[in-house]
């Protein structure tokens, strides 16, 4: 919505419930213009009400007003009458507007000493749930919200698994573009599995002040700029999202407002310098291990490789046995010699099974094989003595990639090998011409909502021929540590700050194997409570957090024994 019309809708909707609350102000003897004058209005009725006024506060945050509002309506039915059941659903039906008929009876007066609906049998429970929502929407909102990882592009800074706390005040909490949606649901309701929100009204952008700005090596959790996927891995058609409401990703923050960048040969430069990355960052990179005596399966293992191919072979299998190999294979080849090989991810086939099931099996190790490898371990397993050597797997520079932001011929980049791009800050100008509108057109037509023509080899913004551009606001780029597994702006480009979401800061519960079901699921303790990032290597609270919690439920027993 543009300024003109919001402020249309908020003048409409001021003057309606200003001539509203004037009905009830005249049967309190409150002068009657005070009815619209903003804010105060509110203050005056939720004092007849007999209301804390400070929830005049709820009543203008976004979502959460949208709770306040029904409580509102129902309470002045309260107030002056012992409402229907149907009344209460007819208040909330037509958004209040059905208190005109009780503000012009002229027999209707407030009870001094009313009912308050949260007194009724069914008010005293669903002013619990109306409190537990609130609470919640405010916090989830404003301060804190909960995450978790679900894809490796983090690997193995953060593993799938992780449950985090993002901290929504580090840069400052953003007020929800989107007006109307369901309280804590981001976009689908769940079972239901339909939209959570209206697309219309969109709010404009807000943000409360932080105390910190996003940093590079910062993990950020932000909204997917090129986001249209409505649910994930259905196929059909892309849908377009508020801002607010597009999927949430976790990624590292490699570049900043103003920044060149540029990827060689996998490492991040800027402004021609290496980008050292944070203490506590484990990247991950595609390497090849070579040896020829066969690569061993336990040493990848001991250097905490992962996404390679185990090959086994088997002689003979009953179909038993094959159905309980079934759930660890990823292929299955017969050879000319009617050997079976059995293909698996990294983790093979649990001993357990091949000893119930009376399996034997035989591991093929191949002189060379393709793995994804901690930067931190190559150097261990390339002194072990069965290892020949350890080969970053590099895209050569000037072959393009696949999916590669541009994604336009003029630019041969790949994951590897990417750039020089400068980061645009707000503020800052840059020439359009053939060779930079790729790089610029997402932004002047959808983060900047500008329309781009191109005329006679001309550029036409908001049909005004320009040579050059002036950017409205700040773009970062964002990177997953697991550099060769990760969709991250090497595939779709800059990420906008009011795309920008929060901070993690504290990962407070851990699990193995999360995307396997939950009977296969296995804690990972030594991660349970501990912060995301900060100086030292990372450490557990969880004892500190059981001794509290002991010392809590220890303390309410000997009070309650000492009452008694």
């Amino acid at each position: 919505m543009t300024s003109f019309e919001w402020i249309a809708v908020l003048t409409a909707f001021h003057l309606v419930y200003g001539l509203l609350f004037m009905l009830f102000f005249k049967k309190e003897g409150i002068v009657p213009f005070k009815a619209f004058i903003p804010f105060y209005n509110s203050v005056l009725m939720l004092r007849v009400l007999e209301r804390p006024w400070w929830w005049v506060v709820l009543f203008v945050l976004p979502i959460i007003n949208l709770v306040m509002f029904p409580v509102l309506w129902i309470d002045l039915l309260y107030a002056y009458k012992k409402p229907k059941r149907t009344e209460h659903l007819w208040v909330i039906l037509t958004l209040g507007l059905y208190l005109f008929k009780l503000g012009v009876d002229t027999s209707a007066k407030r009870e001094t000493d009313r009912l308050k609906p949260e007194k009724t049998k069914t008010g005293e429970w669903v002013s619990s749930i109306v409190f537990a929502v609130v609470a919640a929407t405010i916090v989830h909102t404003y301060f804190i919200q909960p995450y978790a990882i679900p894809t490796p592009s983090l690997e193995r800074t953060l593993r799938v698994g992780d449950f985090l706390l993002v901290s929504k005040f580090h840069y400052g909490a953003r007020i929800p573009t989107t007006a109307i949606a369901a309280p804590m649901m981001h976009d689908t309701v769940p079972i239901l599995k339909i939209k959570s929100y209206l697309k219309k009204p969109q709010l404009p952008y807000m943000r409360l002040p932080g105390f910190a700005s996003v940093e590079k090596n910062d993990l950020v959790v932000f909204n997917w700029p090129a986001d249209t996927v409505r649910q994930f891995f259905v196929k059909e058609a892309g849908v377009i999202k508020p801002i607010d409401k597009k999927s949430n990703y976790v990624k590292r923050c490699v570049g900043t407002p103003g920044d060149t960048l540029e990827i060689i040969d996998g490492f991040v430069y800027i402004n021609g310098e290496l980008l050292e990355l944070d203490h506590r960052a484990r990247p991950m990179y595609n390497h090849k291990v070579y040896a020829a005596s066969g690569v061993s399966s336990r040493l990848l293992s001991q250097a905490d490789a992962s996404d390679f191919v185990r090959i086994f072979t088997a002689t003979t299998l009953s179909q038993e046995q094959y159905n309980a190999l079934i759930p660890f294979l990823m292929g299955v080849n017969q050879r000319d010699d009617q050997t079976i090989e059995l293909y698996t991810d990294a983790e093979g086939i649990p001993v357990s099974v091949l000893q119930e099931e009376r399996i034997a099996l035989k591991e093929v190790l191949k002189s060379e094989q393709l793995v994804n490898l901690p930067l931190d371990k190559v150097e261990w397993l390339q002194s072990q003595e069965r290892i020949d050597s350890v080969v970053m797997d590099v895209s050569p520079n000037g072959t393009p990639g696949y999916a590669i932001f541009p994604n336009h011929p003029n630019y041969s980049w790949n994951e590897d090998n990417f750039g020089p791009i400068y980061l645009p800050q707000s503020g800052a100008i840059v020439s359009l011409n053939e060779e930079s509108l790729p790089l610029y057109k997402r932004i002047i037509e959808v983060y900047e909502n500008h329309d781009l023509k191109i005329e006679d080899n001309r550029v036409y913004i908001d049909g005004i021929a320009a040579d050059s551009y002036q950017f409205e606001k700040n773009y970062y780029w964002m990177m997953g540590d697991n550099r060769d597994h990760s969709e991250d702006s090497r595939s779709w480009g800059y990420v906008p700050e009011d795309h920008i979401l929060g901070k993690p800061v504290f990962l407070w519960m851990s699990w193995d194997n999360f995307n396997k079901g939950i009977t296969k699921m296995k804690p990972r303790w030594d991660r349970f409570f501990t912060t995301v990032q900060g100086p030292g290597e990372p450490q557990s609270y969880l004892s500190v957090f059981l001794i509290g919690l002991a010392g809590y439920f220890g303390y309410r027993y000997w009070h309650k024994r000492k009452i008694r």
